[in-house]
C-alpha cells in the first residue's frame, strides 16, 4: 500500500501502528532481531577482543586515548602517547561517552569493548526508525518498509557497529534524524520544530562537525519550501540559531580558556589536510605521517603542542598545493572517485579500478541512479537528498577518502537503492502485464 507525501494509511492498515511512535507492526520483530544479531556477532566474531598492540591504540584510536585521560582524571587531553595537555583534536561527545564507560568497566578492557560496541549496535538499530519515516514521507510505504528492513538486517551496517569503536553509528542516526526533521519543518507551524533542529545540529556538531557541511543547503531548502507553503521562517531561524550556539558554546568557551585562543570545535584540520596532500600524495591517506605511526611526527606533536603542530602541518600542505595546483586538482578528482568507488587496497593502489570494491561502487551507482530518478519524478525531498549527497562528502574530496566517511549518509543511500529497485520491479511487472493483455 503506497502513501503520498505525509499521507495517512487507510483504516484497514492503521491497526499495525503503535499509538506512541506511529510505527508499523513489523518493527516489533525488526528492531529486537537487528540488535540481537549485532550483539551476537560481537561475541561470535570476537570483536570485543581489540588488538592490544601499540598500547591498545586501536581501541578507539585518538578518541580512546582521550577517553583514557578522562577516566584517569586528567581531563579531555592527550590524543597520542604522553601527557600532552588539553586537546581539541577530536569533538567531545564520543570521547566523553568512552571515558564514562572506561570509568565504570575499566580502561581498554573487554567489558568496555562489549558495552561500547553494544551502544553502537543500539544506535545502528534505532536508525531504522528515521529511515522508515524519511522513505515513507518521500517514496511511500513500500519503499519505507523495505528500506528499514534492508538497513536493520544488513551485515555491512553491522560491520560499522561491531568493528569500529568510534561515532560510526551515532552520526548516521543523528544525521538521519536531522534529515527527517528538515522534511517535517517545511510545513511545521510554531517554534518547537526549529528549537529541536537547533538541538539536533548542536549535538551533531559536538559528535561529528562534518555534519555542518550540510547545514547551509538544508536550511535554505527548509526556508524555500516554507516560503512556498506560506509559512514564515525568520523567527524560527533565530530560535534555531540561538539553541545551536547555546549547545556548542560550553565547548567553544572551554577551548578558548585552555588554549587562550578561539578554537571552534576541533583543531586537527592541518594534519588531516597534510595526510592527503604533500610529496607522494596519490589521492589516498598517507597514514605513515600520522603521529601514532611516525615517531618523528609524534616527537614534533609532543614538543610543539597540538595547535602549533597542526598549523605546521597545514603550512606544509598548502605550500605543496601552491607548488602543485594541477596535481592537487588531479588527485582531488581521484578522491571523488574513491569516495564513491571505495578506496583501493595498497597492493592495487596504482590500478585505475579495483574489482574488490565493485560491491561498494554498485551501491553508489544504484543510489545515484535512484536520486536521478527521484529528481526527474519530482519526488518530495529529492532535492534535499541531492543536497546531502553533494555537500556532505565535499571536504573528503580535498583531504582523503575512506569507506567510513560514506557511512553517515548511507541511510539515505539505502532508501534510494530500495527505491530504484522497487521502480525496476514495478516496471518489469507492468511490462509483463501488458504482454499478457496482448
Amino acid at each position: 500500500m503506497e502513501t503520498g507525501k505525509g499521507g495517512a494509511l487507510p483504516p484497514s492498515e492503521q491497526w499495525g501502528f503503535t499509538c506512541q511512535l506511529g510505527l508499523p507492526s513489523f518493527f516489533r520483530w525488526l528492531l529486537p532481531l537487528s540488535l540481537a544479531l549485532q550483539i551476537a556477532s560481537i561475541g561470535i566474531l570476537h570483536q570485543y577482543r581489540v588488538r592490544p598492540g601499540n598500547d591498545n591504540f586501536e581501541f578507539g584510536w585518538e578518541m580512546g586515548r582521550v577517553a583514557r585521560s578522562i577516566a584517569l582524571g586528567h581531563g579531555f587531553s592527550s590524543p597520542y602517547e604522553g601527557n600532552t595537555g588539553p586537546t581539541a583534536w577530536e569533538p567531545p561527545l564520543y570521547p566523553y561517552l568512552m571515558g564514562g564507560v572506561f570509568k565504570v568497566f575499566g580502561i581498554y578492557t573487554q567489558a568496555s569493548a562489549w558495552v561500547l560496541l553494544s551502544i553502537n549496535s543500539f544506535f545502528a538499530t534505532l536508525t531504522c526508525i528515521p529511515i522508515y519515516r524519511i522513505a515513507r514521507r518521500t517514496f511511500g510505504e513500500r519503499v519505507a518498509r523495505w528500506s528499514a528492513i534492508a538497513w536493520g538486517l544488513s551485515p555491512y551496517v553491522w560491520y560499522w557497529s561491531i568493528h569500529w569503536i568510534w561515532d560510526t553509528t551515532f552520526t548516521p542516526f543523528l544525521l538521519a534524524c536531522i534529515f527527517l526533521l528538515a522534511l517535517e519543518l517545511q510545513d511545521w507551524p510554531g517554534w518547537q520544530g526549529w528549537a529541536l533542529f537547533g538541538v539536533l545540529y548542536g549535538i551533531g556538531a559536538l559528535a561529528n562537525p562534518t555534519m555542518l557541511a550540510f547545514l547551509p543547503f538544508c536550511g535554505f531548502w527548509i526556508w524555500w519550501h516554507r516560503y512556498r507553503n506560506g509559512l514564515a521562517s525568520f523567527a524560527g531561524v533565530v530560535i534555531s540559531s540561538l539553541v545551536f550556539f547555546a549547545a556548542i558554546s560550553p565547548w567553544v568557551i572551554r577551548n578558548y580558556e585552555v588554549f587562550d585562543r578561539f578554537v571552534f570545535l576541533r583543531d586537527d584540520f592541518g594534519l588531516q589536510f597534510r595526510l592527503g596532500n604533500g610529496t607522494g600524495a596519490d589521492g589516498m591517506l598517507m597514514a605513515y605521517l600520522q603521529p601514532n605511526l611516525n615517531k618523528l611526527e609524534l616527537e614534533h606533536f609532543q614538543s610543539m603542542g597540538e595547535l602549533a603542530y597542526a598549523e605546521s602541518c597545514k603550512r606544509k600542505a598548502f605550500a605543496w598545493l601552491r607548488e602543485n595546483p594541477r596535481r592537487f586538482a588531479a588527485i582531488s578528482l581521484k578522491r571523488l572517485f574513491y569516495y564513491w568507488n571505495g578506496v583501493p587496497r595498497e597492493s592495487s593502489s596504482s590500478a585505475p579500478f579495483d574489482f574488490r570494491t565493485s560491491a561498494f561502487l554498485a551501491t553508489s551507482v544504484l543510489a545515484l541512479w535512484g536520486l536521478g530518478r527521484a529528481v526527474r519524478k519530482k519526488i518530495p525531498g529529492a532535492w534535499l537528498l541531492a543536497g546531502l549527497m553533494l555537500m556532505y562528502p565535499a571536504i573528503y574530496y580535498f583531504v582523503y577518502p575512506h569507506a567510513r566517511y560514506r557511512h553517515p549518509i548511507e541511510p539515505q543511500l539505502t532508501i534510494l537503492i530500495v527505491f530504484i529497485i522497487c521502480e525496476a520491479l514495478q516496471g518489469k511487472g507492468q511490462r509483463a502485464e501488458v504482454r499478457m493483455q496482448k
